[in-house]
C-alpha cells in the first residue's frame, strides 16, 4: 500500500516505518512541524519517501495516518481527499489525556469513520473516546541489544522539555532523588536544567545527545530513573529495559503493565523509591539480575515483530 503519515514521534515513527508498504511523509521548504520530511537523527528504510504538498495531490493514496486533529484538514487540502470518506483513515493517539479524567473528550469522539488506535490500554480507558471505534496497538521497540553495563554508579533520566514540562514530566522530583544518586538527564533541551534545579553538574548533567550515541550512554548508569506523573508510556522507558536497565518508577499510566515485579520498582511512595536507588547503586550484582528480568520481560510484550503484526492485521481491516 501507500501510506500518507507526517513525521511526529520520530521514535514511535521508526517501529512504525518497518513495514512492508510505502510510506509518503509530507515535506515542505522550511521543514517545519507539518513537514518535517525524512528523519536526521533515525534510520529510516529506503520505502519511506519525502512528497510535498504539490505531489501529493497526484499519489495513489491507499491509506492515511493520522497523529493530530489539525492533520485532517490537512489531508484533505493537500491530497484533495477526505480522510475515513475518500480514503480510508486511522487515527494514532500517542498521548494520554490532557485535563480532568471525566472531562477529556477526544477529537475524534463525534466520528465513526476513522478508527481510533490508542498505545497504551490505560489511555483507552482515560479518553472519552464517543463514538469512534477504538483499538488498542502498544509499542513495539527495534531491539538495541543487552547494552547495559551499569560503570557509572549514576540514574538515568530521559525526558524532553524538563523546564518547560515541570510536574507533568516529575521535574520537580528530580532534586529529592539527586540527594541520593547523582543523575545524568538525556533529552531535548535540557541544558538549563541543572541551574533550574539549584543542583551541581556533578548531581546533575544534562545530556542532550544524537540518537546513535544515546542508547550505549544510557547503559553506562547503573539504573534507569522514571519520575513521570502523567504522560502517555514513555518509549525510552521501554528501550532502557531493552538495554537490560534495572528500573525505578513512579506507579502512574501504565507503568506498573510494563514493569513486573522482578524488573525493577514501582511506586507512589518518594521512600520506597529512594531505598530502591540506594539499593541498586550499592550492589551491582542486583541491578544485573533486575536488568535482565527488565529486558526479558520488554522481550516478551514490546518486541517490534509483535508491533509490526498488530499493525497489518488493523490496515487490512481498515482497507478491506
Amino acid at each position: 500500500m501507500n501510506i500518507l503519515i507526517w513525521h511526529v514521534h520520530g521514535s514511535w515513527a521508526t517501529s512504525f516505518l518497518q513495514g512492508p508498504h510505502t510510506f509518503l511523509i509530507p515535506v515542505t521548504p522550511d521543514r517545519g512541524p507539518d513537514g518535517l520530511g525524512r528523519a536526521a537523527t533515525w534510520d529510516w528504510p529506503s520505502n519511506v519517501i519525502e512528497a510535498t504538498p504539490d505531489r501529493l495531490r497526484d499519489e495513489d493514496i491507499d491509506l492515511m495516518v493520522l497523529q493530530r486533529p489539525h492533520e485532517l484538514e490537512l489531508a484533505a487540502a493537500w491530497t484533495g481527499r477526505r480522510p475515513g470518506g475518500d480514503v480510508p483513515a486511522v487515527y494514532v493517539e500517542h498521548n494520554s489525556p490532557d485535563g480532568t479524567a471525566a472531562g477529556t473528550r477526544h477529537p475524534l469522539a463525534e466520528r465513526d469513520d476513522i478508527p481510533l488506535v490508542h498505545v497504551t490500554h490505560f489511555n483507552r480507558l482515560m479518553w472519552d473516546n464517543g463514538r469512534a471505534p477504538t483499538t488498542v496497538i502498544e509499542h513495539g521497540i527495534i531491539d538495541p541489544g543487552p547494552l547495559w553495563t551499569g560503570t557509572e554508579r549514576r540514574a538515568a533520566v530521559v525526558v524532553n522539555d524538563p523546564v518547560r514540562r515541570g510536574r507533568t514530566t516529575g521535574t520537580d522530583l528530580l532534586p529529592r532523588f539527586a540527594r541520593v544518586a547523582p543523575l545524568d538527564v538525556f533529552g531535548m533541551r535540557t541544558e538549563a536544567l541543572p541551574s533550574h534545579l539549584g543542583l551541581t553538574p556533578e548531581r546533575c548533567r544534562a545530556r542532550d545527545l544524537p540518537q546513535d550515541a544515546l542508547h550505549p550512554a544510557m547503559a553506562r548508569c547503573r539504573l534507569y530513573l522514571h519520575p513521570v506523573r502523567w504522560t502517555s508510556l514513555g518509549l525510552s522507558l521501554l528501550e532502557a529495559m531493552f538495554l537490560g536497565m534495572p528500573v525505578v518508577a513512579l506507579d502512574t499510566t501504565e507503568v506498573r503493565e510494563a514493569v513486573p515485579e522482578d524488573a525493577g520498582v514501582v511506586s507512589n511512595r518518594l521512600d520506597v523509591l529512594d531505598e530502591a536507588v540506594r539499593a541498586l547503586l550499592a550492589d551491582g550484582d542486583l541491578a544485573a539480575h533486575t536488568g535482565a528480568r527488565a529486558r526479558s520481560a520488554a522481550q516478551a510484550r514490546y518486541g517490534i515483530q509483535r508491533f509490526q503484526d498488530d499493525w497489518e492485521h488493523l490496515l487490512k481491516e481498515v482497507t478491506r
